[in-house]
């Protein structure tokens, strides 16, 4: 089954509101959903276009290209750098266990535990 857009952004969001030390702010626009560890951006999930619900996920240069390579509705980061960011859509291979993935990953290289935490 693959996600929807809603679906992906929904699992994003439980995912995040688990962590720790995890807090959420709208300080860009109030569709664009920015969420952080101790001040350090992880997950951005965009709700301005309903064609285009995905979320925003740091990753690891060499993780990202391999699911860039993998699947279509993964992309270069949306807002971010686009070698340490990816933007996720729904699509063929993206799963809940995919996206809960992602953002432990990503809040892991936010918080710095993770030797590419500060690029």
């Amino acid at each position: 089954m693959i996600l929807s857009g809603e679906q992906i952004q929904q699992t994003a969001q439980d995912e995040a509101a688990a962590l720790e030390h995890v807090s959420t702010s709208r300080p860009f626009t109030p569709h664009l959903e920015v969420w952080k560890v101790r001040e350090k951006v992880f997950l951005i999930v965009t709700e301005d276009d309903p064609d285009l619900q995905i979320i925003t996920v740091k990753a690891d240069p060499l993780h990202a290209d391999a699911l860039q390579r993998d699947h279509d509705s993964i992309t270069p980061g949306r807002y971010l750098d686009k070698r340490h960011w990816i933007s996720v859509g729904p699509g063929p291979g993206v799963t809940k266990r995919l996206i809960e993935d992602l953002v432990h990953g990503s809040y892991d290289l936010a918080d710095g535990h993770h030797p590419d935490a500060d690029s």
